[in-house]
């Protein structure tokens, strides 16, 4: 090979070949370059030629040195040993990155860059420092793998007895897996006999009894507390925003329906029709007891959260929420959800409602845990909640301020960061009270999205350049690939995977491949399945 002047050869394009000495220099400052821990002592032509070829030139266990680990080979035939961070010397070999998150938990899928497998336990992240609080955000495009991921979290979290409340199953994309857990989903809305009571005790109904006296009073006073503040945040999605005067009035009323007064521990059954009623035709001690002056001072102060209560049960939510709950949830199962896909005929505002008591049941499971018991919340599509009113919004906020006292993993579903813009007018305090939600969420995963809203990502989540590349570029490119991004830690390149039962299970796309979905052709007959590889 032909030699240049310094003595290095050239490779094929002409150029002359570096050591790996050369590349280190070109790298380092004249200032901060790159210090060598050693270096081979100079070569003793004489010897190499008085030793034989199969002469053995180190010890039987080899030669060992401080600061050199073991070798099986001569001392001077080492090369240098220079002191450099990977990222600046990862160009001249190819440095696997290890896996930062816990072997603990959930196994989500693989970490791309270092292919090692990929756990998921927001607990064990928040104990272990790499989060403050163990809430967390999903983002994605329709059909990114959103839903997938969310299910294949929760079911494999039930190998630790993690239970799951799915908090309004909106578009009945849990229902699935309920069946093939054995459980059968309760159904709200069109053709379907169940009714919600929002005065319900919920989880509370099923150990109520086995209580004493003296803690059946204690979770009483809980109990109004909350029943107070849903029958406010049920009048605000009316239209009205209730007054502090208000929320006694709806107190001293519950507490009247209840027989907190005559000493009851066993709790009347009451709903909403009730407490219009007794709004809408109050006797005189429910008026003196409210400390009004007179009946008529009474009414003229309720008539507007009168009438908010009232269109809960009459009009395009007549049926649904002004009986009994004729269903029982079993609260101690793996997972609990309630179906509200059939909802949408009755528009979003069914929907909400319907969240907001879910949401109110979701608050009582606190008073139902154990010692040490965990339990994942998942609201999906959130923001359908928040936009019922500055209450709403502020129920959704104290709950992920009190997920680490209430021992809970509260998981948002969301499309993107304008969702949370879209709670309230512009300059609310709605929306700066849901902009600030991301904050309390420190495990964001970002499934692909388009540039748009790439750009949103990164400046709301505070991205790298890198993480903004991978949301809105390499999660494109295949479904369940997502950034996982932990606080402010760098984030990570996972792939989701699911095993074939889990894609059938967790196949959002099955209606749309439905066997046996015919059309009428113009002479009547009827023809062409809708299947894979099927033709009109």
């Amino acid at each position: 090979m032909a030699r240049n002047r310094a003595g290095r050869g050239r490779g094929a394009s002409g150029n002359p070949q570096r050591s790996a000495a050369d590349l280190l220099t070109s790298f380092s400052s004249s200032e901060h370059p790159f210090p060598v821990l050693s270096a081979p002592p100079p070569q003793d032509s004489d010897r190499r030629g008085r030793d034989r070829v199969n002469r053995r030139v180190s010890g039987r266990r080899g030669a060992a040195e401080t600061g050199r680990g073991w070798a099986p080979v001569e001392a001077t035939a080492r090369a240098p040993v220079y002191l450099a961070a990977t990222s600046e010397i990862g160009g001249l070999f190819p440095l696997l990155a290890a896996n930062g998150v816990p072997a603990v938990g959930a196994r989500m899928g693989y970490d791309t860059l270092s292919g090692g497998a990929f756990y998921c336990h927001p607990i064990e992240w928040l104990l272990r420092g790499l989060a403050t609080n163990p809430n967390m955000v999903i983002f994605g495009e329709p059909g990114r793998g959103k839903s997938s991921t969310v299910v294949a979290f929760v079911l494999r979290m039930m190998l630790f007895g993690i239970k799951t409340l799915i908090s309004g199953d909106v578009k009945g994309e849990y229902t699935p897996l309920l069946r093939e857990l054995g459980m059968t989903p309760i159904a709200l809305g069109r053709g379907s006999p169940a009714r919600l009571n929002a005065l319900d005790l919920g989880p509370l109904a099923q150990r109520w009894a086995s209580w004493p006296v003296t803690r059946q009073r204690e979770e009483l006073a809980g109990v109004l507390g909350r029943w107070t503040k849903l029958l406010a945040a049920l009048a605000e999605t009316q239209g009205y925003s209730p007054t502090v005067t208000d929320e006694m009035v709806l107190s001293t009323v519950l507490r009247r329906l209840v027989g907190v007064g005559d000493g009851y521990t066993r709790l009347r059954p009451i709903t909403i029709p009730d407490v219009a009623a007794q709004l809408a035709d109050p006797d005189d001690e429910l008026w003196r007891d409210a400390r009004f002056a007179g009946r008529r001072e009474f009414l003229d102060h309720t008539r507007l959260i009168t009438d908010a209560l009232s269109n809960l049960v009459i009009g395009p939510l007549a049926g649904l929420f002004d009986a009994q709950t004729n269903f029982s949830l079993d609260w101690d199962a793996p997972v609990q959800s309630m179906d509200l896909s059939l909802l949408r005929s009755r528009g979003d505002q069914a929907i909400a409602v319907a969240l907001t008591c879910l949401g109110s049941w979701s608050s009582m499971i606190t008073d139902l845990q154990d010692d040490g018991d965990i339990r994942i919340v998942v609201r999906d599509e959130v923001w359908r909640q928040m936009r019922l009113g500055l209450r709403a919004v502020q129920a959704v906020d104290a709950d992920l301020r009190l997920s680490r006292a209430e021992r809970k993993i509260q998981l948002l579903v969301m499309h993107k960061p304008s969702d949370l813009l879209s709670v309230g007018a512009a300059g609310s305090q709605e929306v700066a009270i849901a902009k600030d939600l991301l904050a309390l969420c420190s495990t964001r995963i970002l499934l692909g999205q388009s540039t748009r809203v790439a750009d949103e990502l990164a400046t709301e989540l505070a991205l790298t350049e890198r993480e903004q590349d991978v949301a809105g570029g390499w999660a494109m490119e295949r479904r369940g690939r997502a950034l996982w991004k932990i606080e402010n830690n760098p984030g990570y390149k996972v792939q989701t995977v699911l095993s074939g039962a889990e894609q059938r299970v967790f196949d959002t796309n099955a209606q749309l491949r439905a066997k046996g979905r015919e059309f009428t052709n113009p002479d009547g007959s009827t023809s062409g399945n809708l299947h894979a590889g099927g033709r009109w």
